[in-house]
């Protein structure tokens, strides 16, 4: 738990304070005293008797029993002040603004260190050290501006930069977005992202909680706990939106599969996002945007209409929302549209977009939301764009929208792009407590990102029944490294994961006699793979279509004349789709489930989804929609496609099989041939690392 001294503390400590405001001891004093702060404010320094009007103490040996304390001082000198405040004072409570710790150097880790010891040996809390510091609904712990207007039913906002919290506050403020409390937690220390998620999730109050959580995040700590905290929160009626960056490079392990070249870092984040219905978002613009619309009532439904008098812009949201899966259903032939269109000037269309013209009035506005509303049970939601040219007041049109989104049911987003010629309008507008997109691509996209991030999939899912004895027995015998294939084999047939039938090979007379048992012909081709080279296709090593003896003989000897190769694999072509499924373990995030295209396209095109295991059938079913390539699987132009359940039961069956063999390290069917009938592995590899 988080100390109540930090959240809501009676007393409050500047270390390093200042009369300069334009330092950061001088910069969180001003900003506490103009924060709603009632309780006792002190400052330090052994400089001063008194700043901006408060007494000021020589040390903090000096100091009274004190619940919080902002450190605005050396990294050097933070060490001992915190045992003083800690151990003396009473002091639970701790923000380091203070850079020099473990970002710095070794000398100042250890500082560091010996900093969080002290705080949890008292049962206390910090923020930092190398932070902006905290904010909330009690007071300004921070040194940074501007500061917004606190709303308990703002968003909770939580970044691992300080400066980056500082250029989102003031793009969401400009817009009207407001916050209910700021955590920049540094180098996070003792408290990180994941530790405020889980206070916020233990802390929930239905009645008193903001229901919007917005995260900046670098890295991420313990994924595991973020996906329990995250889908516990957006369970319980939260949106959570965030940003990870740092995520285009490629991961550190080595990519020895095709699983490995598309196993990042990132991938992993998308996957877990995913599993816990946070939305993802890539830039400060769109951040805020997403948890602007988080503020408005939810989207019930994809189907739009665009309310506007300006052409260009709604004809270029209507392409987003198009793009991104929403629809702009045609409303002309709707019975209601005639009587609609009486109403507005001629030239008016109502199509939709619903263009109302540049001399559009707030009355005409009002009949057309309030037809939307009443009349078009065909439309969810309404998007309002309205500008200026800079020939009128703005005013009675924003009224209008203000009053009409306090009394319709469907969610309403106006766009106000004249950001200069109706500025004094739009602030108005904000200060009766809306939120304005004054783009409308970038508002359709944050629309498009909320409607398709899916819910959270549920912590305890049933998965296919596997034979768990048999993989342990499996795995506990093979060494480190890849599987050989009859050991390979016992691990698929145990997970119930179809498979080609197949033999290993090492002796010619082996091979003809195989051929003469399964019938070599034309109507029975069969296929010679090399077994030793890990890309078998690279080197050669493989042969499809063997339709007669002297064809066996002849691949044999070539096949085992390629470089590494110990034995040849043989079994019956199987005809179908290329398609894939792959699983790689990460320490942190556990084991990722690939799957998609298969065969050699698969490292160029990349058609894959990734999920966090456990992934039931049901959530594979439908992951499989998001393919570019989805309608290969479901067959085109007379080609068969793929039984999508057996595919994602096999899906479903991997993610079982690395679950009870967490020493899987990676894990790749390449390719799977599926048509309607069967879905079945023809190469497999497993690597393991006990």
């Amino acid at each position: 738990m988080i100390a109540k001294e930090l959240l809501n503390p009676r007393s409050i400590v500047i270390c390093g304070a200042s009369s300069d405001i334009h330092k950061p001891g001088g910069k969180s004093l001003k900003n506490l005293l103009e924060s709603p702060f009632k309780g006792q404010i002190y400052a330090v320094n052994p400089k001063e008797t008194e700043v901006q009007g408060v007494k000021c103490y020589a040390k903090v040996d000096d100091l009274p029993q004190v619940d919080c304390a902002l450190l605005c001082i050396a990294a050097k000198f933070c060490a001992q002040t915190v045992d003083v405040l800690a151990k003396e004072k009473g002091c639970k409570g701790f923000i380091i603004i203070s850079a020099g710790f473990s970002e710095e150097n070794a000398e100042g880790a250890a500082i560091e260190k010996h900093i969080v010891e002290t705080i949890n040996s008292v049962g206390g809390s910090l923020i930092g050290p190398n932070c902006t510091g905290f904010l909330n609904v009690n007071y300004a712990g921070c040194f940074d501006t501007p500061i917004p207007k606190l709303d308990p039913k703002g968003v909770d906002f939580i970044t691992g930069s300080g400066a980056t919290a500082v250029f989102i506050k003031e793009y969401g403020m400009s817009n009207g977005l407001k916050f209910n409390s700021v955590w920049a937690v540094g180098n996070s220390a003792q408290l990180g992202i994941e530790d405020v998620l889980e206070h916020l999730d233990e802390t929930f109050d239905p009645e008193k909680s903001s229901r919007v959580i917005m995260l900046y995040m670098e890295k991420i700590g313990d994924p595991m706990r973020l996906l329990k905290h995250s889908r516990s929160l957006i369970n319980k009626g939260c949106h959570i939106a965030a940003i990870k960056s740092g995520g285009s490079a490629a991961g550190s392990r080595a990519a020895s599969s095709h699983t490995g070249a598309l196993a990042t870092n990132d991938a992993a984040v998308d996957a877990l996002f995913r599993k816990a219905g946070i939305v993802r978002c890539h830039n400060r613009q769109e951040l805020t945007t997403v948890c602007g619309v988080f503020m408005h009532p939810e989207i019930k439904g994809k189907r739009c209409a665009v309310i506007t008098h300006a052409g260009g812009p709604a004809v270029m949201l209507t392409d987003v929302l198009s793009n991104g899966g929403m629809e702009v259903p045609p409303l002309k032939d709707h019975p209601a549209s005639a009587a609609l269109l009486e109403k507005l000037f001629g030239g008016s269309s109502v199509g939709n977009p619903i263009d109302f013209l540049a001399t559009g009035t707030a009355e005409q506005l009002g009949y057309i939301i309030d037809t939307v509303e009443n009349e078009y049970d065909e439309i969810d939601f309404s998007v309002v764009i309205f500008g200026s040219p800079g020939l009128f007041s703005n005013k009675e049109v924003y009224d209008l929208l203000d009053e009409k989104m306090k009394t319709c049911k469907k969610p309403i987003f106006p766009v106000l792009p004249s950001i200069i010629n109706v500025k004094d309008e739009i602030e108005d507008f904000i200060a009766k407590g809306r939120i304005n997109f004054p783009e409308e691509c970038v508002l359709g996209n944050a629309i498009c990102k909320v409607y398709n991030t899916p819910k959270p999939q549920p912590e305890h899912v049933e998965l296919p029944k596997i034979d768990v004895a048999r993989i342990r027995k499996t795995i506990d015998r093979c060494k480190d490294g890849y599987l050989e294939i009859s050991d390979y084999n016992e691990l698929l047939d145990a997970a119930g994961i179809s498979r080609k039938k197949s033999v290993e090979v090492s002796k010619k007379e082996d091979a003809l006699a195989f051929a003469k048992e399964v019938g070599c012909s034309k109507d029975v081709p069969l296929v010679m793979k090399v077994v030793g080279p890990l890309h078998k296709s690279d080197v050669g090593g493989v042969t499809l279509g063997v339709k007669d003896l002297d064809t066996v003989s002849k691949e044999f000897d070539r096949l085992m004349a390629i470089k590494d190769t110990y034995a040849v694999e043989m079994y019956p072509m199987l005809d179908g789709t290329d398609v894939y499924i792959g699983a790689i373990k990460d320490p942190k995030f556990g084991h990722q489930v690939f799957f998609g295209l298969g065969g050699i396209f698969i490292e160029v095109l990349k058609d894959v989804q990734s999920a966090l295991a456990p992934i039931t059938a049901d959530e594979a079913k439908e992951m499989l929609k998001q393919l570019k390539g989805y309608k290969i699987l479901q067959g085109v132009r007379g080609q068969e496609g793929v039984n999508l359940d057996l595919y994602a039961d096999q899906v479903a069956r991997v993610s079982a099989l690395v679950q009870a063999a967490p020493e899987i390290a990676e894990m790749d069917l390449n390719p799977l041939l599926g048509n309607p009938r069967y879905v079945t592995a023809v190469d497999a590899r497993i690597r393991i690392e006990k």
